[in-house]
């Protein structure tokens, strides 16, 4: 089944909107996930009575509805172009007090004062090698990392699709623009 991410400013506000039952994760209420068509129902607590993952295995589609405050500063769809189509400053990823600002980055200077990523490309292979499963890679070449990083890992450690790393990326650029807009920069 496809992981489907969709990211909300206010993720209590696009709820609002749907009709969904909250996923289960274990015995809890999952984080983020939801169900927007019918599954069995727990109705003392509301909750898919199946975990997540073997509600996948059933065919029933979750969806991950995330909070990503950094949309709040975000005008409208234009001012969303803008800031993604902007080049960013790259050079900034390698000062702490500014990553430290940033979306997905805070708490890692160290990897990006060593790969200074200067592509979305990059980025995108910075924030899949600060997962387990590619951290290897980190002392390698550019030209080794793309080569690798994208492929799936042999065990079980938590990788980044680069399909999400790429998201994630852009969400960082968004940010890392919103925050030079801010400061006038």
């Amino acid at each position: 089944m496809p992981d489907i991410d969709l990211d909300f400013a206010d993720r209590k506000l696009a709820l609002k909107l749907v009709k969904h039952v909250p996923a289960r994760l274990k015995s809890k209420k999952h984080n983020t996930g939801v169900y927007t068509h019918r599954v069995p129902v727990d109705p003392v607590n509301g909750l898919c009575t199946i975990d997540h993952k073997m509600a996948d295995d059933k065919g029933f589609f979750k969806l991950d509805v995330l909070n990503v405050s950094i949309y709040k500063d975000v005008r409208d769809n234009n001012h969303l172009e803008q800031l993604m189509n902007k080049e960013p400053v790259w050079q900034l990823l390698e000062h702490t007090d500014f990553v430290d600002k940033v979306f997905h980055l805070s708490g890692h200077e160290k990897l990006l004062k060593q790969l200074r990523p200067t592509t979305l490309e990059q980025l995108a292979a910075t924030l899949a090698i600060i997962r387990p499963a590619k951290r290897h890679l980190a002392n390698q070449s550019w030209q080794r990392i793309l080569q690798e990083v994208w492929t799936k890992p042999v065990g079980n450690e938590y990788y980044f699709k680069k399909s999400h790393a790429h998201s994630y990326a852009m969400a960082c650029i968004v940010h890392i623009n919103l925050i030079c807009e801010q400061l006038g920069y």
